[in-house]
């Protein structure tokens, strides 16, 4: 049996029709770039989010880019995230000229620790009252944001994240590109809020293999605030407002409307993609506790937020994981840990099922980040995650068949039946 990690095909062939007539749509209409297309999709996306405003860019990358722009965010600031992630949540950091500061992640959910930033907070940095800034002791740099990343289909654990972040006056960016749709419960509050709606700004990708995949590179930005967002599509454009009359210096961010028009098409489908990803993943946890390989210790599986016990945060989870739309885990990825990481993932490539290692140096290791100062040994937890994780084909299409084929070709490798 062959399975591939992800299989857009299928997706593609049960809505062949849908795309086609979007794609001729913009092709009648010979306008490609932003226009009418990214303005329904804008409005769309907004209104999916729980957000006022939403901006079309031209990839996640650009978007995290063109927030931080808009922000005011340059050299001489820095910027809070964690190294466990993909790679453009600290190179656009970068790019803006700021400087990325790590803090490790929660061992269960992959996403940042709010322990980990309490303590970087209160022992690494500064309260400055009379200035109204926080500033990290060693290096004397102004720390302005916070990027927490929802990372697999997680949001990352957020009231407490939150309250750090209005304490010390810090923008909040959410790096949802592998999150859209998630939901984070707010008991105390009486709701749940999607992910990229509870910060000052949330940024999407929609690379074709996310949840929401454009046929292309593709982004977008939410946010509450109007002069935000206002900004980011001056800056989207090189800074010009109006046409040829620039007052800063943007960028080329702009969306295209051919990939507007497929993200259109697919977005009222998109929660019944999370709700197939949701249903895979229940049937992986299933099969895998009834293998006995998780009690022994070989695989350990990933847990919701909203699994009792998961927060001390969250005092009292739904009952039901999975609510309507509200999904707490949008499964964009479904990441084991699993001893023997790469031994197993041979394996498997051997009996035709793909697998990939979301990430497998953290960021405080690439040497383009050396001069940051970080070491081996500085994010174990990061550094745990890098060496014993595992993402399986999670994708709505998997039937229960080639879901317990996976299972039952890693049970067999760690029981000593793999073929040879």
């Amino acid at each position: 049996m062959k399975i591939p990690l992800l299989d857009l095909r299928c997706q593609y062939l049960r809505m062949k029709e849908e795309i086609h007539q979007a794609l001729e749509d913009v092709l009648e209409s010979q306008q490609f770039i932003l226009g009418s297309k990214v303005e329904a999709l804008e409005r769309a996306i907004a209104e999916y989010c729980g957000c006022a405003h939403a901006v079309g860019v031209s990839s996640g990358t650009d978007a995290l880019i063109v927030a931080l722009m808009s922000a005011g965010i340059g050299p001489g600031h820095g910027v809070i995230t964690t190294p466990f992630t993909f790679f453009a949540t600290a190179g656009s950091i970068v790019r803006v000229g700021a400087r990325p500061f790590f803090v490790d992640i929660d061992p269960q959910s992959y996403t940042m620790s709010p322990e980990a930033l309490q303590g970087f907070l209160e022992e690494e940095c500064r309260w400055e009252a009379d200035r109204g800034r926080l500033v990290h002791r060693q290096s004397g740099v102004t720390i302005r944001a916070l990027i927490p990343v929802h990372l697999f289909g997680q949001c990352v654990d957020m009231a407490p994240l939150l309250t750090g972040a209005r304490k010390y006056g810090l923008l909040v960016i959410e790096d949802a590109a592998q999150a859209i749709g998630a939901h984070y419960p707010f008991p105390d509050e009486g709701e749940s809020k999607r992910a990229g709606s509870m910060g000052e700004f949330g940024c999407f990708s929609f690379f074709p293999t996310k949840n929401l995949g454009a046929y292309g590179d593709g982004g977008m930005v939410t946010t509450n605030d109007a002069a935000s967002a206002e900004a980011m599509r001056i800056l989207r454009v090189h800074g010009a407002k109006p046409k040829y009359d620039h007052h800063l210096v943007g960028g080329n961010f702009r969306l295209d409307a051919l990939q507007a028009a497929v993200l259109l098409a697919k977005l009222k489908y998109v929660d019944g993609w999370s709700a197939g990803r949701w249903r895979n993943a229940r049937l992986y946890d299933g099969l895998f506790s009834r293998s006995g390989i998780v009690e022994r210790g070989w695989v350990t599986l990933p847990r919701s937020m909203w699994e009792a016990g998961f927060s001390k945060h969250i005092s009292s989870p739904p009952a039901d994981g999975f609510n309507g739309t509200r999904h707490p885990h949008v499964y964009n990825q479904y990441v084991i840990r699993a001893r023997r990481r790469d031994e197993i993932r041979a394996y498997l490539t051997q009996e035709g099922i793909g697998t990939e290692i979301y990430y497998p140096l953290p960021l405080h290791r690439q040497r383009c980040f050396s001069d940051l100062g970080y070491r081996m040994g500085d994010f174990p937890e990061s550094e745990k995650a890098a060496a014993q994780t595992l993402a399986l084909p999670i994708y709505p299409e998997l039937a229960q068949n080639q879901l317990e084929y996976v299972v039952d070709r890693i049970v067999a490798f760690y029981s000593g039946r793999a073929s040879t």
